[in-house]
């Protein structure tokens, strides 16, 4: 006697179907987040050295007020960015050259607020001597 098993498999390949959409829709929905990340992340290196440049252009405006004989302390804009600059200067004699100032200059810049999505910051510092 020979038994048959007879399975129904009608509608099995409904479930396959199902299974591959899900499966592709996920891997479509994690590709977007991918693309999304990725520039966000191009925007961020962008906003990063546009913020350096700024810092940047604050330490030559320190060191052309130093140098002038004015003060180098102050803040200012540049291009959406607040950039503050300090300095501290001391004296220097070497030998029979003397004495000359060398002045440490810092700017940081700045964009946006603190804790928000696009706030960026650097700092950068020099020193210049004049006699």
């Amino acid at each position: 006697m020979k038994y048959r098993l007879f399975i129904n498999q009608a509608g099995f390949t409904l479930v396959q179907a199902i299974f591959i959409l899900v499966v592709l829709s996920l891997l479509g929905v994690a590709m977007m987040r991918l693309s999304g990340v990725q520039s966000a992340t191009s925007v961020f290196a962008l906003q990063g050295a546009r913020a350096y440049q700024a810092a940047r252009s604050g330490l030559e405006w320190g060191a052309a007020r130093a140098a002038a004989g004015h003060g180098c302390n102050g803040s200012m804009a540049i291009d959406n960015f607040d950039v503050t600059v300090s300095c501290g200067t001391q004296t220097y004699t070497e030998g029979s050259i003397g004495p000359y100032d060398v002045y440490s200059i810092t700017a940081a810049a700045s964009y946006g607020s603190y804790g928000s999505p696009d706030y960026v910051s650097r700092r950068a510092e020099m020193k210049v001597g004049f006699p």
